[in-house]
């Protein structure tokens, strides 16, 4: 349980109180990683009632701070991280991409109230497709590149690894993997650098086991859209995006995949890729780059063909 004592006194805003939205909410409070939770939508008493029921999870979770919902993006000034979460989300049979056009005037419009209240945040993106989406907050906000990051590669590691946890059978928190480039279909889980309790995972399961594992990692999201049928997944997407939250906040200089603006890393320009980096109050304050392999630099590439794609869509 946290007690007062270890909460921050920052600000973090929720923009849509949909079911990810909601859910990163509920962890916030939880884990009680600010002293003031803004949960924002646009349709008058749902970020209400939400935020009282989770108001009231406050003598069970030990959080000692305020949280409150509301239409007006005026409640949400001065934060010090915004997620934003609003927006559409897949139904069954459709992409990521199928999103985009729709998605993209919503974001804009998002951004627009976001930097207005908040100039000083670091703004995290949800709303798919991720990469296009943060690289139109980024254009719309006129904000510095390390305070806009997308949340996509610690969604899709997390998937990973416990994929590969259960394959192996094991605690899924011994198993250290990473996912790279884009958060889609051309998404890069790099089997090389993956390890269960630093024994290669390699050395644990065959090559076809490894090709399944990666197969559902790719389309994993797309796998709970078919059994959900009318949404898509919401908990560990809105637990993901408070791990990045929760960094910047603390200050705790936690590396974890995300997508960030690239300025020649990985032989990338003027893209939003997901790449390790290092989150610490100050947003994204260093991308760890390494040597890829040919065949992960020709995989990389597929995802930056996506992505340059995607961006082009945005007509930004």
């Amino acid at each position: 349980m946290n007690e007062q004592g270890n909460q921050s006194a920052n600000k973090l805003s929720i923009i849509g109180a949909g079911a990810v939205g909601t859910s990163a909410a509920q962890w916030a409070v939880s884990r009680a990683i600010a002293q003031e939770i803004v949960l924002l939508d646009v349709v008058s008493g749902i970020p209400q009632g939400k935020a009282l029921d989770l108001s009231q999870a406050a003598p069970l979770c030990g959080f000692c701070g305020t949280i409150i919902g509301t239409n007006d993006y005026a409640d949400t000034a001065g934060s010090d991280v915004v997620i934003i979460t609003a927006g559409l989300a897949r139904k069954p049979g459709m992409t990521r991409d199928d999103l985009l056009e729709k998605n993209v005037q919503i974001i804009k419009s998002v951004t627009k109230q976001v930097a207005a209240n908040s100039p000083n945040a670091c703004i995290i993106v949800v709303t798919n497709p991720i990469d296009a989406m943060v690289y139109t907050v980024f254009k719309v906000s006129g904000f510095p590149k390390t305070r806009i990051i997308g949340m996509a590669g610690v969604l899709d590691s997390a998937r990973y690894r416990t994929l590969i946890a259960k394959a192996v059978g094991v605690s899924p928190s011994d198993v250290s993997a990473l996912v790279m480039g884009i958060h889609g279909d051309n998404m890069l889980p790099l089997v090389r650098l993956a390890s269960v309790g630093g024994v290669p995972v390699k050395e644990l399961l065959s090559p076809d086991q490894l090709e399944e594992i990666i197969r559902r990692t790719r389309e994993g999201g797309a796998e709970i859209v078919q059994y959900l049928k009318t949404g898509s997944a919401f908990s560990t997407p809105g637990l993901a995006a408070i791990e990045m939250a929760e960094a910047i906040l603390k200050d705790k200089k936690r590396v974890l995949p995300c997508a960030a603006y690239l300025e020649g890393e990985y032989g990338v320009n003027g893209l939003f890729m997901g790449v390790p980096v290092v989150l610490g109050k100050k947003g994204i304050e260093r991308i760890l780059e390494f040597e890829l392999t040919s065949k992960e630099k020709q995989a990389l590439d597929q995802s930056v063909e996506a992505v340059k794609r995607q961006v082009k869509a945005t007509g930004l």
